[in-house]
């Protein structure tokens, strides 16, 4: 069985990225995450508690704009056997 978890994108500016998901477009933040070792930020928004959403990744120490194709991160599911799917 395979599940449909979430879309990752980078954001360079967390502040500004929150205004646009959930200020204009009306998502909700669900979770927030920090790790200080990694130096990062995920925040997760969808419409819903039931939807699925996109994890939003902030890398604090990142300055340059991510050229284009770069921001996008993963797609990521849940599978029962990784091994097997592949094969």
């Amino acid at each position: 069985m395979m599940e449909y978890l979430h879309t990752m994108i980078r954001v360079l500016d967390l502040d500004a990225a929150l205004d646009f998901w959930c200020n204009k477009l009306g998502l909700k933040e669900l979770r927030r995450s920090e790790s200080e070792q990694g130096r990062y930020t995920l925040v997760f928004v969808a419409p819903s508690e039931d939807d699925k959403p996109i994890e939003l990744t902030y890398n604090w120490d990142e300055t340059e704009p991510y050229p284009t194709g770069r921001f996008f991160g993963h797609v990521a599911f849940a599978v029962d056997n990784i091994y097997e799917t592949c094969a």
